[in-house]
């Protein structure tokens, strides 16, 4: 085939394989998630196999546990997003202040009255939340897919652990060609990288709610504990989720404290913990267990968020990871891993050649 057939026919492939995933992303992003839970409880399942408990049980037990957690994160979340209701008044008078204030200077220097004090009161505020209502509530729902995506990520996980053998089998014929123990190997680190992957990100994640609330108590900041939490999630999306993450107690602080050293020292802080986690925690704890170079990374995230949302910016690092794994199996596909790996991978390659030449 010419050369520029192939490139044709890659252009063509990449086209096809977008418009697949925006076209079916209400049912391929619960399908991603059911996975990578099931990745991620699979050695829970396989513990209580080797005693004795039924493969069918074994893999509802993890559910159930996966059900647990997630329901007590989201109820959570919940309760502390509705008991900022009390501390709404306050918030106006603030907000008011601070309209106030901007109404007088770009009067005094533009010549310019945007009577944002007014839109700034209560009754204001509260015809705006109930208006958008609408809108925030469908915002949450993209970032599963659908409402049926509640649903089908707990069906998806419970199928993926209960035929994960029957994956694995698959994959054996796939690589025919191979050495089907090298190929059960490969699955298997695979499910090993994608593991360490979320369990140290997990830890990275614990390590930084700590941090978090301790600093935003001794600042004095009112629910530091949610606060500190929500920004250790967040921090699971590269680049963009720490952001979002200190810009809501920033915000806060802001509204609710006198003064601007609050703000100011949240900032600061975050900034101090993020180079903590960037130089330190990280490096340590995650590793190359994704093993993606930087540019990649950054590309995915972006593609991932046209796509998929906030979900795409999620699950596109672990997908990558495993694509990685997968294209190392053949050496018609080494050259994508390649592609997709960091700097060491390409002084692995070109020793090995050195050494063939």
């Amino acid at each position: 085939m010419q050369p520029y057939l192939k490139a044709l026919s890659v252009m063509v492939f990449i086209i096809v394989l977008i418009f697949f995933l925006i076209i079916g992303r209400s049912l391929l992003i619960p399908l991603f998630m059911g996975g990578f839970f099931a990745i991620l409880f699979t050695p829970l399942t396989i513990f209580l196999e080797k005693h004795k408990v039924p493969k069918t049980l074994a893999s509802v037990i993890s559910l159930l546990l996966m059900v647990a957690l997630v329901a007590g994160l989201i109820s959570f979340i919940i309760s502390n997003v509705v008991s900022f209701t009390k501390d709404f008044n306050n918030v106006s008078d603030r907000l008011v202040t601070v309209a106030e204030q901007i109404d007088n200077w770009t009067a005094r220097v533009f010549g310019i009255n945007e009577n944002l004090a007014e839109k700034a009161e209560s009754k204001y505020l509260v015809e705006l939340l109930n208006q958008n209502s609408l809108s925030i509530s469908a915002f949450a729902l993209n970032a599963i897919g659908s409402l049926s995506g509640l649903v089908l990520i707990p069906v998806f996980m419970f199928f993926f652990l209960l035929y994960r053998d029957h994956l694995t089998k698959m994959m054996v014929l796939i690589y025919r060609d191979r050495d089907p123990v090298l190929v059960k190997m490969r699955i298997t680190n695979l499910r090993k990288v994608i593991q360490n992957y979320i369990t140290g990100v997990g830890k990275v994640m614990v390590i930084l709610a700590v941090l978090n609330i301790s600093a935003y108590s001794i600042l004095g900041i009112k629910h530091a504990i949610f606060f500190g939490i929500i920004g250790a999630v967040l921090n699971i999306i590269p680049y963009v989720g720490p952001f979002f993450g200190v810009l809501l107690p920033i915000v806060y602080s802001f509204l609710t404290m006198d003064s601007l050293f609050y703000p100011i020292a949240v900032l600061v802080i975050y900034q101090v913990i993020q180079m903590v986690e960037g130089n330190f925690l990280t490096p340590k704890i995650v590793g190359g267990n994704v093993n993606l170079n930087a540019f990649i990374t950054f590309l995915g995230l972006l593609v991932g968020a046209a796509i998929w949302g906030v979900a795409g910016m999620i699950l596109v690092i672990p997908t990558m990871a495993i694509l990685r794994e997968i294209f190392e199996l053949s050496e018609n596909t080494k050259p994508f891993a390649l592609l997709l790996g960091e700097e060491k991978d390409d002084e692995k390659y070109q020793s090995k050649d050195e050494n063939k030449e």
